[in-house]
């Protein structure tokens, strides 16, 4: 398999949540004699889950049980792996209680700067084909690199910024999750009339 057909897939099977591998025994005269199924998976703990990193990859870093950090592999200088990713640690505005954080922005660090356990996370690729990293998404990095963003868990964190970079589609599943247990319990509140 060459470089291109590797490369596709890559991108067109999820790596990063399971892999399967079936083994086919034939018989002499060509008959499948057994079909085994075997069941992988890459838990966050490994050093990454992938063995090759192609620039564009969202990568995930395990953060507390709610929340992770996100960024999208951007590539090597002098042999060491970069990340894109949305950062408030420099911010001089943090309004934590808000889950907002003005002046945060798109910045380059190497990936053990930003977390020893990753995982490769291109989950949108079967919904939304991933945008050429060359044409497009190391043009928008390093553009979104020199203006100011704001921080906001809700509307705009890093799993925002890494799909917005990989697919030009802004989503964050941590957030669907959160709001699939909030809504339904202030639906009920609200239809109680105590909200």
């Amino acid at each position: 398999m060459d470089f291109i057909d590797n490369h596709i897939q890559h991108h067109r099977v999820q790596l990063t949540v399971t892999k399967t591998a079936e083994r086919l025994s034939r018989g002499t005269d060509g008959e499948i004699l057994d079909k085994i199924s075997i069941k992988q998976t890459a838990p966050m703990g490994l050093h990454n889950s992938h063995p090759k990193l192609y620039p564009g990859d969202i990568l995930e870093f395990p953060g507390n049980k709610y929340f992770s950090h996100f960024g999208v592999y951007y590539g090597e200088r002098d042999g060491v792996p970069y990340v894109a990713h949305l950062t408030s640690r420099d911010s001089d505005t943090k309004l934590l209680l808000f889950g907002r954080a003005l002046n945060s922005s798109v910045k380059l660090d190497p990936i053990d700067v930003i977390g020893k356990k990753y995982k490769v996370r291109n989950y949108l690729d079967e919904k939304h084909p991933p945008r050429d990293f060359y044409t497009h998404i190391k043009a928008e990095i390093d553009d979104v690199m020199t203006k100011p963003i704001t921080f906001d868990i809700l509307f705009n964190n890093s799993e925002h910024q890494a799909t917005m970079l990989r697919y030009g589609v802004k989503k964050s599943e941590q957030i669907e999750k959160v709001y699939s247990k909030i809504v339904p319990t202030w639906r009920e509140l609200f239809e109680k009339k105590k909200l």
